[in-house]
């Protein structure tokens, strides 16, 4: 073995930087080391998949660094080419505030270390690893022209089409299209395409050039197969494809749970989060960006859905309380936009905390903001306010729509004034059913169901109040009206004080109280703050409804998984305070973004030592500074001018233009002004952001609002007094002053901050959604339109920073423990630092391949896996190795063991037989003994049924010898002495008998007994219809008893028709003979008049005619036909009484009839038959009767009026 001395061998630079460590830790003291960096959440960087491989250089270069004033200065910048044109990255200023509490910290920081540690090693290792400046970023056109390869030009459209060079001349090359045709297009609108293996990639890295139409072109490739999800490095590109995809499923979220499929997906984004969350135990977040009408909501949806499915537990429930969470915040904080028709309108940041094995314990929706309280009283043309408001017009069940008092949408002015009341194939009224369906899920009862429409009805009837002016004008008046009186009814208070804490307002002057009358516009004011707040603060109370429902009253551990779903960038026509906000946020977001892809990961190098070229991106810190910076940012300036109350917005935007005009983000106008944001420049209206960023609520509405019934709004108004306290404003009692007022731009500001610092104690992780078209109908895809958002993201950045940056890291420490078995155990030294570089060498890992930072590794991708492999294979030989050693000590005693376990068992097997033979020699006197009882048993019970049997046989052939002696039938033998007989027979066997000769008599017995068996059962069928008979018959007598009674009542009513008759032809009888005196008897020969009525109560059988005597008046033919008429009566009553005997005998005949009479026709329908012909006659006579009735009627009076005549004229004569 050759040996080297040490003087002849040649140190490499990672030896010699191993060297310079070793004596710098012997000369500096431990105090003298920098502090610690901040604390900050490990970078997601595993995450990113593979790059592809790329040439490296041969030659290390000398690294260009000097120190000036104790800073360090990069000598070779970042190129960026001409994908797109950015800034580098800005400091944040001074007079700017920041979320990041560390951020001073860490500059700090990097200010020291470079003037102490990275100053003295830079100049001890003059030479390092190869520093990588590549040019494949400049896109170099003219190989492609050279070689006449496939080109992107850009055509006079300015569209970007495929083609291939064929020729040059000068500046314009010959173009050959896809189509065919040749194009003439200048040198400087080719761009190199990409080979045809690369088109649909799954991650924008894979691609060879990275220019703007092969980015778009591999996006619209997969968009076009519904492929939605592309990678972007460590963000994940989701397109919108306005249409449901089948890329979602229980099926697909198992393949990515158990690593089967890698292709980008929400899914794979969510098991990112959860794997990291369980393996490092740190807390996640998935940010999820995008312009308005991108899919952010459904993303999330389907994030939180995956993240559900892979937890177990009651995993239905939970996915089920969380889509109808979803429902009820889209009906309160989603609106329609003129770009979204379910444009959310609140930020929501869904926290879900898991339990120690994985298992979710607990959702909370965070409250951040609901923005947009604006959009309640104000709407531009062509938009709607929150879906609620119509959805309760349109879907409330009468009885709600009573007491709420509720018009149709277009009645109210908070709702009329935007003239769009519908959304095509929005269905408003089923809307409202589903979410009454999801409030009783979540568990909201029907009583805080009831106290929320009834909110929301209030803020509706607040919009239709209007006031007068009165006086000289500068004072108004509620107008009493129907609005006033609903939405005092429905807030629970006086209609008088409503209207007096809309039109007055009670001031402090020293220690007396003013009343002082409003203005029109500020009565106005006052309604719409009303409205705001009770509805921003129903909002917030819904969200502590919903968490207190999904709370699973389990332990949790801290581990949590944060979803970010809020309002995307917005432009519109005409954009205001609420454009304003929105977008401010958006902009956070987005530096946010920033920070975790480009600063902190440059940052991390730098601080590290590695030899990095930096790249540049697109930092929007400019733009938050115009924002956030004191005292002259703009909401700085806004708070000044919302304090004053003799502010007006033009002058705020001259107060802009006055003091930013130097900024390079603004740009002002005459009462308006603009903003050059990440995703475009936005010019805002200042028309109305002093009164929206106002938004006071005056300390009598507040009073109106806790003496009111209701006890939501009491619980409204406490919160805000307590919201006062908290932030030392003062009592709600007493006019708060106006530089202590918190306005709504500073109060959306301090939230904002609050979310950011939440977001950067997790593990970020993004997800950026592209919306493909304005449209929003499927299958359109926009070029321009997605590129200026992949643009505004600094997507294409984030794939630069990708593909050069080290995806792998790992500090020494870590290194050298996971690998450190890979050595031998002679070549371990000290340390961790050796240790790493031993490893490294041993498996011939090119120095090309990672660097070595003064803390950590850095890996391209790809080079850790060799690692793995190897590190794999030794434990897994390490654990062979255990095995075979394990296996063959065991064969090795295996023997000893069998021979010891044998001679135990022995021992065992000899005790049990000793122990049975004993208890066996106990045992065996008292089984004989029971034995014998047994048997003396069964020989008595034989013996007894044997003298039964001869006993029976012996009485039946006495019995039988009678009864021949008296030539009688011989009756059946009764069931049991059947069965005994049976039962004694199979028993006795005789000995005299052959054995055939008892088998013939058994199988004679069983045959009886079979046939007995079947009569029995003949029998009890039988019987169970005798008794349905005998049940059905009772009925038949129940229902003629009923019938019975009916003829009787039907009889009398006749006979009491008959005598009514009678009764009336003896009034008329007598009214024809007024002359006779009361005491003189009767001319029909009866003696008074009761004895006629009485008639028909005889029976008519006696042979005295009925006449008429002469009362000495000449009645010559009349009296015959009197007589007449009652002998037809008379005829009347006979039939009557003949009929009705003949009836009551028919149907005694049918009740008599008994069951052993012949049944040929059921009792039923003879008494149907006799009920039939009864009504018949019934009819007949009562037609007859009242015929004969009238006939009597009529001659009756006539008689009667010709007695009177004659009387009156007799009378007349005297």
């Amino acid at each position: 073995m050759l040996s080297v001395s040490a003087p002849s061998r040649t140190l490499s630079s990672l030896e010699e930087m191993l060297e310079s460590l070793k004596q710098r830790d012997e000369n500096e003291k431990p105090k003298d080391c920098p502090p610690a960096l901040p604390s900050r959440p490990k970078l997601a960087s595993r995450t990113r998949p593979p790059s592809p491989k790329r040439a490296k250089p041969t030659t290390p270069e000398k690294r260009d660094v000097g120190f000036e004033n104790g800073k360090r200065e990069e000598g070779v910048k970042g190129n960026r080419g001409n994908v797109f044109g950015a800034k580098k990255g800005k400091e944040v200023d001074s007079s700017s505030e920041s979320p990041y509490v560390n951020s001073s910290a860490q500059k700090e920081y990097r200010k020291r270390f470079w003037e102490k540690d990275g100053a003295k090693i830079d100049k001890k290792f003059p030479y390092s690893l190869p520093k990588f400046c590549e040019d494949e970023w400049d896109d170099n056109i003219s190989y492609f022209i050279e070689k006449k390869l496939r080109v992107w030009c850009r055509l006079k459209n300015r569209q970007w089409e495929p083609g291939q060079v064929q020729s040059t001349s000068g500046d314009e090359a010959s173009v050959l299209l896809s189509d065919g045709s040749v194009a003439a297009v200048p040198v400087g609108e080719l761009l190199p395409a990409n080979p045809d293996i690369l088109q649909g990639v799954d991650d924008l890295i894979q691609l060879c050039y990275l220019n703007e139409p092969s980015v778009l072109h591999n996006l619209q490739y997969r968009y076009a197969q519904d492929r939605i999800y592309t990678k972007a490095g460590p963000v994940l590109i989701a397109v919108n494809p306005f249409k449901e995809v089948q890329l979602y499923g229980n099926k697909l979220a198992t393949a990515y749970r158990k690593k089967l499929v890698d292709s980008p997906h929400v899914y794979s984004i969510a098991e990112t989060a959860y794997s990291q969350m369980m393996e490092d135990d740190i807390n996640q977040s998935i940010i999820i960006s995008g312009v308005s009408g991108s899919g952010k909501t459904e993303t999330a949806k389907f994030a939180i859905e995956y993240l559900v499915m892979i937890s177990g537990g009651n995993n239905q429930l939970v996915e089920s309380e969380l889509l109808q969470t979803s429902c009820i915040l889209e009906a309160f904080g989603n609106a329609k936009t003129l770009r979204n028709n379910n444009a959310s309108r609140y930020g929501r940041l869904t926290e879900i905390y898991f339990s120690a094995e994985g298992g979710i314990c607990e959702l909370n929706l965070s409250k951040h903001v609901l923005f947009g309280q604006s959009r309640v009283v104000q709407l531009a043309r062509g938009e709607r306010s929150y879906h609620i408001f119509y959805q309760l017009c349109a879907g409330a069940p009468s009885a709600l729509r009573d007491k709420l008092k509720l018009k149709g949408a277009s009645e109210y002015n908070f709702l009329n004034q935007s003239e769009s009341l519908v959304i095509h194939n929005v269905d408003d009224a089923k809307k409202f059913h589903m979410l009454v369906k999801a409030l009783n899920a979540v568990g909201i009862s029907e009583r805080d169901q009831e106290h929320a429409f009834q909110m929301v009805a209030a803020v509706l009837w607040l919009g239709n109040i209007t006031f007068q002016a009165v006086g000289n004008g500068n004072n108004v008046e509620v107008v009493q009206s129907e609005a006033v009186i609903n939405a005092a009814t429905l807030m629970g208070c006086y209609a008088n004080d409503l209207m007096l804490a809309l039109s007055t307002r009670r001031m402090q002057a020293g220690k007396d109280k003013v009343v002082e009358s409003l203005t029109m516009q500020q009565a106005i004011d006052t309604r719409d703050s009303l409205a705001k707040f009770i509805y921003a603060n129903l909002f917030d109370w819904i969200v502590d409804k919903i968490n207190k429902s999904l709370a699973m009253n389990k332990e949790k551990t801290g581990r949590a998984i944060s979803i970010l779903d809020i309002y995307g960038f917005e432009s519109f026509e005409k954009n205001s305070f609420e454009q304003f906000c929105i977008n401010y946020a958006n902009e956070r977001l987005q530096q946010h973004l920033n920070r975790h892809l480009f600063k902190l990961e440059q940052e991390e190098y730098e601080l590290d030592g590695i030899d990095w070229t930096k790249v540049d991106f697109q930092d929007n810190q400019e733009c938050l500074d115009l924002y956030e910076k004191k005292p002259i940012g703009i909401i700085s300036l806004l708070d000044e001018e919302s304090n004053s109350h003799k502010a007006t917005d033009s002058a705020f935007a001259d107060k802009l233009k006055q003091h930013l005009k130097a900024n390079p983000c603004y740009t002002g106008d005459r009462e308006e002004f603009g903003i050059r944001h990440y995703a475009g420049e936005v010019i805002y209206d200042t028309s109305g952001f002093l009164d929206k960023n106002r938004d006071t609520v005056h300390s009598d509405i507040i009073q109106l609002l806790s003496s009111s019934s209701e006890d939501l709004l009491k619980l409204f108004a406490s919160s805000f007094a307590n919201q006062s306290e908290t932030t030392g404003s003062p009592s709600i009692h007493i006019e708060i002053s106006n530089s202590q007022r918190r306005t709504v731009a500073t109060k959306f500001k301090d939230l904002l901050f609050k979310l950011m610092q939440r977001l950067e104690s997790t593990a970020p992780h993004f997800i950026c959604c592209i919306k493909p078209n304005n449209k929003q109908v499927p299958g359109m895809y926009d070029n321009d339109l997605v590129f200026e958002q992949l643009r505004s993201y600094s997507l294409l950045d984030v794939v630069r920073i990708s593909r050069s940056g080290y995806p792998t890291r790992m500090t020494h420490q870590e290194f050298s423990k996971r690998y450190g078995v890979l050595l031998p155990e002679d070549d371990e030294r000290k340390d961790p630092l050796s240790i790493s570089v031993s490893i490294l060498r041993k498996f011939d890992i090119l120095p090309e391949m990672y660097q070595v930072g003064y803390t950590k590794l850095y890996f391209w991708a790809g080079q850790i896996a060799t690692l793995e492999d190897v590190r794999k294979q030794v434990l897994q030989g390490t654990l062979d190795v255990q095995k075979c050693s394990s296996g063959q000590h065991a064969r090795r005693h295996f023997p000893e063991l069998e021979g010891g376990v044998i001679i135990l068992q022995s021992f065992v097997r000899g005790e049990i037989a000793r122990r049975q033979y004993k208890d066996s020699l106990e045992s065996k006197p008292k089984v004989a003994k029971k034995e014998n009882d047994e048997q003396l048993v069964a020989v008595v019970q034989i013996q007894s049924a044997i003298r039964c049997w001869l006993a029976q046989r012996h009485r039946n052939r006495l019995q039988n010898l009678k009864r021949s002696n008296q030539d009688a039938q011989k009756p059946l033998r009764k069931t049991s002495e059947v069965k005994n007989c049976s039962i004694c027979f199979r028993i006795n066997i005789f000995k005299n008998l052959d054995l055939p000769v008892v088998e013939d008599l058994e199988r004679r017995v069983l045959v009886a007994e079979a046939t007995l068996e079947e009569k029995e059962k003949e029998n009890a069928a039988l019987k169970e219809q005798v008794k349905q008979l005998e049940s059905r018959w009772s009925d038949y007598e129940v229902k003629m008893r009923s019938m019975e009674e009916m003829w009787k009542k039907q009889m009398a009513s006749l006979q009491a028709s008959l005598a009514a008759a009678k009764k009336s032809l003896g009034v008329d009888n007598h009214a024809s003979h007024p002359g006779k005196p009361e005491g003189s008897p009767s001319p029909c020969g009866y003696e008074s008049e009761d004895t006629t009525t009485s008639m028909g109560t005889r029976t008519p059988g006696g042979s005295t005619p009925i006449e008429y005597a002469s009362n000495g008046v000449d009645n010559g033919g009349n009296r015959d036909m009197i007589n007449d008429g009652l002998r037809v009566v008379s005829y009347l009553n006979r039939e009557f009484e003949l009929r009705k005997q003949h009836f009551d005998d028919e149907a005694l005949a049918i009740a008599q009839l008994k069951s052993g009479q012949s049944q040929s026709t059921s009792p039923a329908e003879d008494f149907r038959r006799l009920r039939r012909r009864f009504k018949e006659w019934k009819k007949d006579y009562k037609a007859r009767l009242k015929e004969t009735k009238s006939k009597v009627h009529k001659l009756g009076y006539s008689e009667a009026e010709k007695t009177r005549r004659n009387w009156w004229g007799k009378k007349s004569k005297r």
